[in-house]
């Protein structure tokens, strides 16, 4: 019987997708997981343990205002010594700073701020920030800024008073009114004196045609025979116009309003607001003049003027996003866009157009997220996550797949949220939330090294919402507890080992807790306790108090297995020999509990007189003996049945192979 070793010295491609189970050719297949649950994979190559979630509060779960009705994560940036978590819910805006919930908003005595966003826009909210004001908007919802005031509890949300909103004409209607008009001036700002009354206040903001040339748009009426305008293009001269050689365009409204539908997206760039889509032109983008963001009235075609500008292709492309990046980027369902710039050339009212990369689309309700290459979004279909990015040797965005080995752990993804790196030990996180069964992918990311390193996130419940302020990250939760429904805002935490943990110091119980009939972990200064059941008033009860520190919470199922051991070997594979597993050495850092194959690694003496202490932390090798049983899919399975600290940073195993079949 021979026996042979395999050495896995990192995880850096993460979970690998079950169809892909044959490709032991691929060089990823060396560094892959089967399965990787509740870890987090470092850029360096290991894996540890996902930090447990600090409850902050918990959201209504009743009636119309109930977070199951529809609930939204944004964050807000304010300084650098201020930064928020928002949750918004039917017309309710909840405060966060800091993981403690900002109570007496305005002094009204309500831990929320009233709004008129319901519930039924939150999945397709979309917004921006500059400076103190946040822009929010839907097509359902007049555009809307968000204001922080003197202190952490001061907020005002309004409806943005526009200085001008761009027009359209919807129903266009042409007439020649039987009059002659005269131009006092070709071009420029134009007054145009008619030789009967045939001009009313209704027609500012619509346009004139003079034949051979000239075209002009009334911006002020003066009189039933005076206006005033200024050209699009000049007139031939300023000699009388007959009658039958010009006529009135009109039928000219505002392009967004209650009945046309609102903006859908929102961005800032170079110095203007911009707008993409609406329920009436669902493919245009507009932007303010430069410096001024709520004037979107084009006059004189300057390069600070308003912008207006229309996708158009042969397919349908509803706007859905943009995003400021080394260019204004759009994505629409149908495909995804940049408008070119030469240089430092800025983006002009007559320079602007759109160039198509590719034809992917984005789901609708997923924001795009910037990651330190490119940008990412969620393919329409919800199958992938896509990268545009752009290339220096092409000259133009390109658009690539990050999940074509891990698209099985998108279901039907809801939320995307990005947490940027902050230390060596770590790469962005890119989180997207899955509405079908409530888990979340987790992708490590550090795209300097190609390093796109999946994992799955679960807990007891759902995950529903995701996003991050700075560097914490909140998430909204669904979770039953004695047959009751209930939503809580929870904050990622790496000193946590549990979920919806609450915390303390010298205790001898916990008292007010919400997980009424759930057994919980039980940690007192550092060391695991009995776990205990939440009785109906909502208390537990510690087999030892704790004379410094307690965290009581949900367990959570930290699971990885390595991709089935399969031996390449001079005389071939050895796909389908039986196998067995004799040995393995796990190499750790800072670990203090794990199981391997569910056998436990010790990491105490029991030498050690006072085994009722802290489990010291262990860096090196451990050393299993003994997996038995063998298998044609012998593959290593490394889990925790304590909440304690774990990172894993290589495998090495002793395989014996059976020489029969």
């Amino acid at each position: 019987m021979a026996r042979f070793v395999d050495f896995q010295t990192n995880f850096v491609t993460g979970e690998l997708d079950p169809l892909l189970r044959a490709r032991i050719d691929l060089q990823q297949y060396q560094n892959a997981l089967a399965k990787a649950t509740n870890v987090v994979i470092q850029p360096q190559g290991g894996m540890r343990r996902r930090p447990g979630l600090k409850h902050i509060f918990e959201l209504p779960n009743t009636s119309t205002p109930s977070a199951g009705n529809g609930v939204r994560l944004i964050n807000f940036e304010f300084s650098v010594d201020d930064s928020y978590m928002l949750i918004f819910t039917h017309q309710r805006m909840y405060v966060v700073k800091d993981g403690v919930h900002i109570t007496n908003i305005n002094g009204s005595a309500d831990p929320y701020l009233t709004t008129s966003i319901t519930s039924a826009m939150l999945d397709y909210l979309n917004w921006t920030q500059s400076a103190d004001t946040m822009i929010l908007v839907h097509p359902d919802l007049a555009p809307t800024k968000l204001v922080r005031g003197a202190n952490d509890a001061s907020w005002t949300i309004s409806t943005i008073s526009f200085d001008a909103i761009p027009k359209y004409a919807f129903t266009l209607t042409v007439s020649n009114p039987a009059a002659t008009i005269t131009p006092d001036k070709v071009s420029g700002n134009v007054t145009l004196t008619a030789s009967a009354s045939v001009f009313l206040s209704t027609h500012v903001n619509q346009y004139i045609n003079a034949n051979p040339q000239g075209r002009l748009k009334i911006v002020e009426y003066v009189s039933g025979t005076v206006v005033k305008g200024v050209t699009e293009y000049p007139f031939f001269s300023t000699s009388t116009i007959a009658a039958s050689s010009w006529e009135l365009e009109a039928g000219y409204e505002d392009v967004w309003s209650s009945g046309r539908g609102w903006p859908r997206s929102v961005t800032f760039h170079e110095g203007r607001l911009y707008f993409g889509g609406s329920k009436s032109r669902p493919s245009t983008v507009w932007g303010s003049k430069v410096g001024l963001f709520f004037d979107f009235f084009a006059t004189e075609f300057l390069d600070d003027d308003a912008i207006e500008a229309t996708l158009d292709t042969n397919q349908l492309n509803i706007i859905v996003d943009m995003i400021s990046g080394r260019d204004l980027q759009v994505f629409t369902t149908g495909g995804e866009f940049f408008v070119p710039q030469t240089g430092t050339d800025p983006i002009t009212p007559l320079s602007i157009t759109f160039k198509n990369v590719s034809k992917n689309g984005t789901k609708p309700g997923t924001r795009v997220e910037s990651l330190e290459s490119g940008t990412v979004f969620v393919q329409r279909q919800g199958k992938a996550l896509n990268e545009f990015l752009f290339s220096d040797t092409q000259l133009t965005y390109v658009t690539s797949r990050i999940t074509l080995l891990s698209g099985h752990l998108l279901k039907s993804p809801k939320r995307i949220a990005l947490r940027r790196a902050t230390s060596t030990d770590e790469g962005d996180l890119l989180m997207v939330t899955n509405s079908s069964d409530g888990s979340m992918a987790v992708f490590s990311v550090m795209r300097s090294q190609q390093v796109v390193a999946p994992s799955e996130y679960t807990t007891d419940g759902e995950f529903l919402d995701v996003q991050t302020d700075v560097t914490d990250i909140y998430v909204v939760t669904k979770r039953v507890f004695n047959s009751t429904t209930r939503f809580f805002v929870e904050l990622f935490q790496d000193t946590l080992y549990t979920d919806c943990a609450f915390i303390g110091g010298a205790a001898a119980s916990a008292s007010s807790l919400p997980h009424v009939g759930k057994t919980l972990n039980v940690i007192t200064d550092g060391v695991p306790q009995g776990n205990e059941t939440v009785s109906g008033g909502g208390s537990v009860t510690f087999d030892r108090p704790s004379t410094s520190s307690y965290e009581v919470g949900l367990p959570y199922t930290v699971f990885a297995k390595t991709m089935p051991i399969d031996l390449n070997l001079q005389t071939g594979t050895r796909l389908g020999f039986k196998k067995r597993i004799v040995q393995v050495n796990a190499v750790v850092e800072n670990s203090q509990h794990l199981n391997i194959n569910n056998q436990p690694v010790p990491f105490q003496n029991f030498d050690n007189p006072l085994l009722d202490i802290a489990i010291p932390v262990f860096t090196g090798i451990k050393r299993l003996d003994g997996v038995r049983g063998y298998s044609k899919e012998q593959a290593i399975e490394v889990s925790q049945t304590l909440p304690l600290k774990m990172t894993l940073l290589g495998l090495e195993c002793k395989v014996a192979v059976h020489q029969g079949t």
